[in-house]
């Protein structure tokens, strides 16, 4: 569908019909054994690659930029005070102990409800916000609140994986270089590489910088409405050190270019850009809505997993690698059977 002249183009026509045993369910057996799909925005081509090949598609000197955040055990099972079953999953941390979380059952979970747990685990609803989250206070006797949500919380797959989490989950939805957490969702274009991998790009001269974006359940919303100018994009924290802004100015004064590892480290990017090619250091609750029209500032190649219809990241990807080629290489994708989402294979953007 092409947009009107002088209008942006409908959510409808980010749409695309996806054979459901194309979902992925399960990781890969080896991280870096991935399908990855090269995507030539000069010449319009595509190339069938391993994620293992990556070190050959990138220069000595560019920048490789990549989210450490952390995946929370953030799904909390439980009971209400009549013993029937209670579900929280935490999205934002308050401080002082309070986050914002969603809840089901909604219409029972109203302020003062507590919700158990386990043993000396327990929340209690204070308030409900605008947006029909809860804020909830955890309460611990046994410690510190964050070791209590590691030991009883459990992986929150995202919703389209219709299996109940297993052990290895907590490893694999998982990147081999997370440390902060804070995530509900995984970056998950990030979940292909390995320790083997990352040696080897360090070997190749490829510069290795961190940012980081807590991915929030507003990643899985699909836009609702036909003016994607009217979605309200969920705000999400991120930040870059200074560490990693003098890379990426090294980078530029070099001529190299910068590698955004997931739509994550793009938005953080382009959330903290400076004006000049490079970013700010510094911290910010984004609500940034790449889209068709966008002008980019940052990032020059993108590396990610294959999205949703109708989605904002379906959304940012044509952006950055126009409409009709996007639309294309999903097309290609479906035809030669990739595995979609997030724990499928990957795309790389040149």
């Amino acid at each position: 569908m092409e947009p009107l002249p002088g209008a942006e183009r409908r959510t409808s026509a980010y749409d695309f019909e996806l054979p459901t045993e194309l979902i992925a369910s399960t990781p890969s057996q080896r991280r870096d054994a991935s399908r990855l799909l090269v995507v030539r925005r000069a010449s319009q081509t595509f190339e069938h690659r391993r994620f293992g090949d990556l070190g050959d598609l990138i220069p000595r000197g560019d920048a490789l930029i990549v989210n450490t955040s952390r995946v929370l055990r953030a799904r909390l099972l439980g009971t209400r005070a009549s013993g029937a079953p209670a579900e929280v999953l935490l999205v934002r941390d308050l401080g002082s102990d309070r986050w914002e979380a969603m809840v089901n059952p909604g219409n029972k979970l109203r302020p003062g409800r507590v919700v158990h747990v386990a043993p000396g685990f327990d929340l209690v609803i204070e308030s409900i916000t605008e947006r029909g989250t809860r804020v909830v206070k955890l309460r611990s006797a046994g410690g510190a609140i964050a070791d209590a949500i590691e030991r009883h919380g459990h992986v929150p797959l995202p919703p389209y994986i219709e299996r109940a989490a297993r052990s290895d989950d907590a490893e694999r939805y998982q990147t081999v270089y997370a440390r902060e957490p804070g995530s509900v969702a995984a970056p998950t274009a990030g979940l292909h590489f390995t320790p083997d991998l990352l040696r080897d790009l360090d070997a190749r001269g490829v510069r290795r910088l961190d940012v980081l974006l807590h991915v929030g359940p507003g990643t899985f919303k699909p836009i609702e409405v036909e003016d994607p100018a009217a979605h309200v994009m969920h705000e999400e924290w991120c930040a870059v050190s200074p560490e990693t802004a003098a890379g990426i100015a090294a980078t530029r004064t070099a001529g190299g270019h910068v590698w955004a590892v997931g739509t994550t480290a793009v938005r953080t990017l382009e959330t903290m850009a400076d004006g000049t090619g490079g970013v700010r250091a510094g911290e910010a609750d984004t609500r940034i809505f790449i889209r068709e029209g966008y002008r980019w500032q940052v990032v020059d190649r993108l590396i990610t997993n294959f999205h949703l219809p109708k989605s904002t990241l379906i959304m940012l990807v044509a952006a950055f690698a126009g409409y009709d080629l996007t639309m294309e290489a999903y097309r290609v994708a479906i035809r030669e059977r990739y595995r979609f989402y997030s724990y499928g294979d990957a795309m790389v953007i040149l």
